[in-house]
């Protein structure tokens, strides 16, 4: 399981025209391998998932597999706020090769720990790859308890979690009740260091785009327990409020496009891009000398 740790980049999905840019998605792709990430996360929300269809997550999905190879870990977004239709995409990732499902907290509807706890597992039993459960309260409304991650820890497929609260002392008390060899990866770049630093093993990131190699350095720092150097940390924390000035991936997508690595920042509705967030980035980006 050592695969799924270190930084894995959850991947933009850009569009031209509103439709999939191939082109820019490969050149991000080729980017993020040259600078050392570790993995790839494909259908996420930073990819938009709620407004890909199958088909363009299927051509998302083949486009990586091809540019990076057969062995390089890539996990596939899978969740849905109805069972049947997380076991049927994550039938869908068994099926096209993914390395393994991550699966969110089902939305919208609310469900009890016991209805999160049968719907996961559900999931699990549905299929052989890994699962890695997806904790993101400030979008799912509920969240897994830590009694229920450690209940579904138990299923030997159920091998992580990406826990994206940014609260280090639930992940502290998930540590303390999961009784067996698990994988821990932060959801939440903001609290990347002391995350790492409490015994996390990676990221599934979004800054990773921008930063992919000093992505990497924060979670050793972290691991070692050592202080961040002054430069890292300033540049990690600069990107990291630029990224949290917008809706992810708004602000992901406009520093890429600024940066030159896709050729539009564009997203679906129901986000939007305006021009007056474009030019606050630039003008950020501009003063720091960062373009």
């Amino acid at each position: 399981m050592n695969k799924f740790k270190g930084v894995f980049t959850a991947t933009i999905t850009p569009f031209k025209s509103q439709k999939i840019d191939d082109e820019s998605f490969l050149r991000l792709l080729k980017s993020q391998m040259d600078q050392g990430v570790d993995g790839f996360v494909i259908n996420g929300t930073t990819g938009e998932s709620p407004c890909l269809s199958e088909e363009e997550v299927k051509k998302l999905f083949s486009m990586t597999r091809k540019e990076v190879g057969s062995h390089f870990p890539l996990l596939l977004g899978t969740g849905s706020n109805c069972t049947t239709k997380a076991v049927e995409m994550t039938k869908k990732a068994e099926e096209w090769g993914a390395d393994g499902a991550l699966v969110v907290v089902p939305y919208y509807n609310k469900p009890p720990q016991e209805g999160l706890y049968e719907h996961f597992k559900t999931v699990a039993s549905s299929v052989s790859i890994p699962i890695f459960l997806y904790n993101v309260p400030s979008r799912t409304v509920v969240s897994l308890d830590e009694d229920t991650i450690a209940q579904l820890s138990e299923e030997k497929n159920i091998v992580g979690i990406k826990e994206a609260t940014g609260n280090i002392s639930f992940f502290q008390r998930i540590k303390e009740k999961v009784k067996r060899d698990f994988i821990y990866l932060s959801g939440d770049d903001n609290s990347l260091y002391e995350f790492s630093s409490h015994g996390g093993h990676g990221v599934i990131s979004v800054i990773s785009h921008i930063l992919p190699k000093e992505t990497k350095e924060v979670i050793l720092h972290g691991q070692k327990k050592e202080n961040l150097p002054k430069g890292l940390e300033e540049r990690f924390s600069f990107y990291n409020d630029l990224l949290g000035r917008y809706t992810n991936p708004i602000a992901i997508k406009i520093l890429l496009f600024l940066k030159g690595l896709i050729d539009s920042p564009e997203v679906r509705l129901p986000l939007t891009v305006k021009t007056s967030f474009v030019e606050t980035l630039k003008a950020h980006l501009k003063k720091r000398g960062e373009i």
